[in-house]
């Protein structure tokens, strides 16, 4: 069987703003570890048709990290780069403008399975070209994917999610603190690391970065996962984790089978990436396979290198990295345009108490239309505020509820 493409993560994007939850366009991506089969025959390779250095500004949107480039079809396209998944996911209207075109091939499809077992199909497209700036690749095996709600969600149009094998033949670097991708088209060297810098050994046999990570007296393998928003998603399975605080009824989570609740906490104990330190970070059970998002991940300028094997972690200040405390209003809310439904509210918090059930409809924050709050917008308020005030619509009548901004974990 040929080698499939996985999908861990993006998981991440409803993980830490249970209120600005994403639905549709990444339900199948949060849940999808580690089982999707090709269709038979081998998909082709990538090539590397233009190999100029590449520096291009990025764009961190819930630790996400978003570049644009101008693509050969004249237009600029907006990509997560997400180093915990194998595949490329492209959107249809990409897929139509750059995919080959064969009117007597079959669409080859995918098939997908969840964590929870089921299976979705999604077609397959070998795209032309696809450019980074001074790097085109020819002959990129992508699958496709609509993009609309995650774009909706984000509050701006994404085009795509490039994984971590289109990299594979470069030096990769994703610099957190700059907002910069850079490209490189020559070995990593091999002496002594900048200071503030340590080189860690991954394992890539599944196309994704797997790095070794100590917690206390013990160790796991954990996902480098630039398209998770979170901190540390951990599966607890064989280890001892001690908790600060927690762990708690946290962050609701979606998947094919439905939505549930996943417990979150803050640890008792730190964690080492390297000569690293992240004092008590905040983590999110899972069944899954343990990983490391953005929020943890934003601290670092990260250089991968897929023939070694390693990657780079470096910092430009010193000291432990800290984490602020994740706050909610205890509501996971799917948006639109217009409205915003309310699809749970999290137990065992001051807006339990409320009589806000899900399906209840948003139609304005402190008094703005929902349409005049973006992502970014919206985040810097439940940073910052004390309560936030919802207009609801419950029929043809509107009434306000203010509700409460707290520490969901400390």
């Amino acid at each position: 069987m040929n080698q499939s493409p996985r999908f861990t993560s993006a998981r991440g994007l409803i993980s830490r703003l249970c209120e600005a939850r994403a639905l549709g366009a990444i339900l199948w991506l949060i849940c999808m570890a580690g089982c999707a089969t090709t269709p038979a025959g081998s998909a082709p390779s990538v090539r590397l048709v233009q190999t100029r250095n590449v520096e291009l500004p990025a764009r961190l949107i819930s630790n996400l990290f978003l570049i644009e480039a101008k693509q050969p079809d004249g237009r600029v396209r907006r990509f997560i780069i997400d180093t915990g998944s194998s595949a490329n996911l492209i959107s249809p209207e990409y897929a139509a403008r750059n995919g080959r075109r064969d009117r007597t091939a079959t669409p080859r499809a995918v098939q997908v399975r969840s964590a929870t077992g089921v299976e979705v199909s999604l077609d397959s497209v070998v795209l032309r070209r696809l450019q980074l700036d001074g790097t085109l690749f020819a002959d990129v095996p992508a699958l496709i994917y609509d993009f609309s709600e995650l774009s909706t969600h984000l509050g701006l149009p994404i085009d795509g999610l490039l994984g971590f094998a289109l990299f594979r033949e470069l030096l990769l670097t994703l610099d957190y603190p700059r907002a910069q991708l850079r490209l490189v088209h020559r070995p990593i060297g091999t002496g002594r690391p900048a200071d503030g810098a340590n080189t860690i050994t991954f394992n890539n046999e599944r196309r994704t970065p797997l790095i070794p990570v100590q917690m206390g007296h013990e160790s796991f393998m954990a996902l480098l996962d630039s398209g998770s928003d979170g901190a540390l998603i951990l599966n607890p399975t064989g280890l001892h984790p001690r908790f600060r605080y927690g762990p708690r009824p946290g962050t609701v989570i979606s998947s094919m089978a439905g939505d549930s609740h996943q417990m979150a906490g803050r640890l008792g104990q730190d964690i080492f990436l390297g000569g690293h330190t992240v004092k008590n970070p905040i983590v999110d059970l899972t069944d899954q396979l343990s990983s490391i998002g953005g929020e943890i991940l934003r601290n670092f300028s990260l250089t991968f290198d897929q023939r070694s094997n390693t990657v780079v972690f470096a910092r430009t200040t010193e000291g432990d990295i800290l984490l602020e405390p994740r706050r909610s209003t205890g509501l996971a809310i799917a948006r639109s345009p217009i409205y915003w439904r309310v699809m749970a509210v999290i137990d065992d918090t001051p807006t339990a108490k409320t009589a806000i059930q899900p399906g209840d409809l948003i139609v304005r924050i402190n008094g703005e239309p929902v349409a005049k709050w973006n992502f970014e917008r919206y985040a810097t308020l439940l940073a910052s505020a004390a309560k936030v005030t919802y207009t609801f619509l419950s029929g043809s009548r509107e009434f306000d509820l203010e509700i409460v901004v707290f520490e969901l974990v400390p």
